[in-house]
């Protein structure tokens, strides 16, 4: 039975009124002595209070789609088949990196995301990695101009989109609502009609944080995300090759991946979008590489652009409240040079889902600013 969906849901719901009922019942009826009375209205009492807690837990991960599956939930899941050493692409403006460009192309084969909250236009592949040795869901949405006859001969531009750890790699398009929220305003040419794509961020098991980072000997969650994933996308989609035409966007440890992704590959990538995100990795209690003191310096979006060797040509938007990611976004913007470009706004809003949803349009506005409609 899948954690999402609706059966499992409905079966919290249904035990809950059937442990208060049980209890109601059998309260006065326990044979035996007192301590065993005792001890049996203590199971009682608990089993109702589990259940309660229960299906409030599923309600607020399907609302929220913190976790996708069961192996997400307990920490089973490991999506890393290999470490292969990532081998260094030139600096081009193909955001699937040259060492992929070598690879074959592979033809993916797509289905519908099964799960009730996301919309059902997504569709989802799983694809291996080549690069990295990564292996995860990979979910896209096509703009409404994609299938017009009038676009047949059209690139499209794209967006990667990385949720926050422990996150799904349905929760963009299922409770951030970003498809949906940007579809009539794609229509309207508000938007430029951008291919969305959110990739399987959490790939190890034991509810560890990849951070977005090649980890030797562990992970290539890096090349994951900025080397296959793109170069997937340009396999079996007209996704524009340009790096002029790429973005990544996230919230909370995903904002810190896409500022940080975008700073590091500005031949991948031309803006990013981050909302209440971090600069320092630490900030996250299960990253990985805030527990390692080299990763965490280098994986620091300010030290990223103190260390490069000239100023990426790279626009972010960085929002968020104060001590929620704002002061991390004037750091950065003090730390950047031009063409390095940084537009930090403060937000007033909470850390959650729904403050980011809101964000959503007013984001995408601001990105088709810098990748506009053609």
């Amino acid at each position: 039975m899948e954690l999402t969906g609706t059966p499992f849901f409905i079966l919290t719901v249904i035990l809950v009124p059937v442990s208060i009922t049980v209890a109601l019942l059998f309260w006065g009826k326990v044979p035996g002595p007192q301590p065993v009375k005792a001890l049996s209205r203590i199971v009682m009492i608990m089993f109702c209070q589990v259940t309660a807690v229960l299906m409030v837990f599923v309600m607020v991960n399907n609302a929220n789609l913190i976790y996708g599956n069961w192996d997400d939930l307990l920490g089973t899941g490991n999506h890393v088949r290999a470490v292969p050493p990532v081998p260094a692409s030139e600096q081009g403006g193909n955001p699937g990196g040259d060492a992929a460009k070598e690879q074959p192309k592979v033809k993916q084969s797509f289905g519908g995301v099964n799960d009730p909250a996301v919309p059902s236009d997504v569709q989802k592949t799983d694809l291996k990695g080549q690069v990295s040795g990564v292996d995860g869901e990979v979910l896209v949405w096509l703009p409404p101009q994609y299938n017009d006859p009038a676009f047949k001969d059209k690139k499209f531009p794209v967006v990667e989109l990385i949720p926050g750890f422990p996150g799904s790699s349905s929760t963009w398009y299922g409770t951030l609502k970003v498809s949906e929220q940007l579809k009539p305003l794609m229509q309207q040419g508000k938007v430029a009609p951008f291919i969305l794509v959110s990739p399987r961020t959490l790939l190890l098991g034991s509810n560890q944080d990849a951070g977005c980072t090649d980890i030797p000997g562990k992970i290539n969650a890096d090349a994951w995300i900025t080397r296959d994933v793109p170069q997937m996308v340009l396999d079996n989609f007209r996704a524009d090759p340009s790096a002029d035409r790429w973005a990544i966007a996230g919230y909370s440890a995903g904002a810190h991946c896409a500022t940080k992704l975008s700073l590091a590959h500005p031949n991948r990538y031309r803006a990013a979008i981050a909302m209440s995100g971090y600069n320092d990795p630490a900030n996250e209690k299960d990253s990985l590489v805030g527990k390692d003191a080299k990763l965490r310096e280098a994986n620091n979006p300010v030290n990223i652009l103190k260390a490069a060797p000239q100023p990426p040509k790279v626009a972010l938007l960085i929002s968020g409240s104060k001590g929620d990611g704002f002061e991390d976004g004037e750091a950065i913007r003090t730390s950047a040079k031009p063409p390095t470009t940084v537009q930090v706004e403060e937000g007033t809003g909470p850390h959650t889902t729904e403050q980011w949803k809101k964000m959503v349009p007013s984001a995408f506005t601001w990105l088709t600013s810098i990748i506009p409609v053609q």
